[in-house]
């Protein structure tokens, strides 16, 4: 390959951000020919305590979108079945069967497990950036019409932000099934700024990932601004995606009346707004059932719950910079604690 053709390879699968600095705190790491900056390295406070703790080099690429060099990432030329996981939080992303050999330099799959990645516009507008859907680390770079394989994408992955398991290592911690294998479930809940909200669902047994944003109002497409200005009638809520066989609604909801004031009416401590208020979106039936039954538990103890129960609507997505904001930026909640109430 030419000069030229390596330069716009690298060009083309690298990342935006960081990725060649020049500045005279840059150096090249020798063990994972990787450029970074000793002003990206600080680790305090970017994982969750569920997550796995991150050296220098896979802060840079996993939460300062740094990049490999190509050609020298672990797992470029593995061969070996099995599952690639998220290097920070264990999450399955990519099966063995859906890499392929694309000569990049970088591993490269044409699919992922469902739900497990999520696409998002670079501040370029042209490239489309792979994030781990449960904590939001950087994967790569997913490229269309390129013609490799009959799905004709491919997700091009730095394998610092891997983990892989191989196919005997499943078997034998009994991991076999993956998140494609399983029917997750889906619970929506508002119970005041939804920093908190997440902080404590995020934290819980089964729970796959979480995802903060707007529910319950009129408009369309809405911005935290116009959330905040109260002109949309929409409320700051969590969306939580749970494993059932390994947790179930009923105790979700219970760890939601009981990590708030189910009591306030339009407000949560120091918060005062009507995207405040205390609010369950049920998905159907059952969900509905459950905290109905739970509401008038707490009702039958002498509690004036003022949660509403109401039938979801659209949920949209929140901005990225409010998305696992405690696990992101280190503290606790202002306006959220937990109180035994079952």
């Amino acid at each position: 390959m030419t000069c030229f053709g390596a330069l716009l390879l690298f060009s083309s699968c690298g990342q935006a951000q960081n990725q060649t600095s020049t500045s005279s705190n840059s150096e090249q790491n020798p063990s994972t020919n990787m450029m970074f900056s000793s002003d990206m390295v600080n680790t305090g406070g970017e994982d969750s305590t569920a997550w796995n703790k991150l050296t220098a080099e896979e802060t840079n690429v996993i939460v300062y979108k740094g990049t490999e060099y190509p050609g020298t990432g672990l797992y470029v030329d593995n061969h070996e079945d099995g599952i690639y996981q998220c290097k920070r939080c264990n999450a399955s992303l990519f099966t063995s069967d859906s890499k392929f050999e694309s000569g990049t330099g970088w591993p490269s799959f044409d699919d992922f497990i469902e739900n497990s990645v999520e696409l998002v516009k670079d501040a370029d507008g042209y490239r489309e950036e792979i994030v781990c859907n449960n904590c939001k680390g950087h994967l790569g770079h997913a490229f269309m019409g390129e013609g490799f394989t009959p799905k004709n994408t491919r997700h091009c992955v730095n394998s610092i932000s891997l983990n892989f398991v191989t196919a005997e290592e499943l078997k034998n911690n009994n991991q076999v099934e993956t998140n494609q294998d399983k029917e997750m479930e889906t619970a929506i809940f508002a119970s005041g700024c939804f920093w908190g909200t997440e902080y404590f669902f995020e934290k819980e047994e089964g729970v796959i990932s979480t995802q903060v944003g707007y529910i319950g109002g009129t408009k369309e497409n809405p911005t935290y601004a116009e959330v905040c200005a109260h002109t949309t009638g929409h409320a700051e809520a969590v969306k939580v995606v749970y494993d059932p066989t390994k947790t179930d609604y009923e105790t979700l909801c219970k760890l939601f009346f009981e990590t708030h004031d189910p009591t306030q009416v339009d407000r949560q401590g120091p918060d005062i707004g009507d995207q405040y208020r205390t609010e369950v979106f049920y998905l159907n039936d059952d969900q509905k059932e459950i905290a109905e039954k739970l509401k008038a538990i707490l009702e039958a103890k002498g509690l004036k719950v003022a949660t509403s129960i109401t039938e979801a609507t659209r949920f949209w997505d929140g901005e990225d910079y409010h998305e696992h904001y405690y696990a992101n930026k280190g503290g606790t909640p202002y306006c959220h604690g937990y109180t035994k109430r079952f």
